[in-house]
């Protein structure tokens, strides 16, 4: 068998969902496994997990034009990775605060549920979770209706555990993607496109600040000498 990645002129052309190989067509990750010299993949290890759901999402539920906005998108994802629980839980605060004010209102319940979630679970931890509790505070504010309802979920069943398992965040974020692409009127393509942007540079600041915290204590570990 030939292997695909010794022949330089094939280049895959997005569409939606699995694919064999890159000359059947590829979905965003599967081009991301690509630009990273994995394995053919819609699950390289190049890209965080949830970041990676979100995108193989975005991917299936945008036409063919907002698709083709993606393209540009892909290599930086290319690396951006962590095992910090925390991320999971700000992809997921980010995609239930795009969905919320413009679901249809029977999925903005459980959007406004998510969000009271994941605030709970984010706690006070620096700069980045206080904007997202602003943005989670917006997004909120756009959909009293489901806002109250969620609180009054939530007082009945209990709040649970304050944290949120990696399960919890990625259902959130399908929940997310389809309450945008059937809401009506609008952009869908635009908002999921947007969405995902906001998403891959929310990422790399995340990473990029953990990164900096785990240099400066190497730093402050490596002995000085004379």
């Amino acid at each position: 068998m030939r292997d695909w990645r010794a022949q330089p002129d094939v280049m895959p052309i997005l569409s939606p969902g699995r694919h064999r190989s890159p000359r059947r067509g590829a979905c965003f990750m599967e081009f991301a496994s690509y630009l990273a010299g994995e394995r053919w993949s819609d699950h390289p290890a190049c890209t965080h997990g949830t970041l990676a759901h979100l995108a193989r999402m975005v991917n299936d539920r945008t036409g063919e034009a907002g698709r083709a906005r993606l393209t540009p998108l892909i290599p930086s994802v290319v690396g951006l990775t962590s095992d910090d629980p925390m991320l999971d839980i700000l992809l997921a605060l980010r995609a239930a605060s795009a969905a919320l004010p413009i679901a249809a209102e029977e999925r903005q319940r459980s959007q406004a549920v998510g969000v009271h979630v994941a605030v709970r679970a984010l706690g006070e931890r620096d700069a980045l979770t206080a904007e997202f509790r602003e943005l989670a505070e917006a997004a909120l504010r756009a959909a009293p209706a489901a806002d109250a309802w969620a609180i009054q979920f939530i007082e009945k069943v209990g709040p649970g555990r304050p944290s949120m398992s990696v399960r919890q965040c990625r259902d959130i974020v399908t929940g997310a993607v389809d309450g945008i692409a059937r809401a009506c009127g609008g952009d869908p393509d635009g908002r999921l496109v947007a969405l995902l942007t906001a998403a891959v540079s929310d990422t790399a600041r995340f990473v990029g600040a953990t990164r900096e915290t785990a240099d400066v204590r190497t730093e402050a570990r490596v002995p000085v000498t004379a």
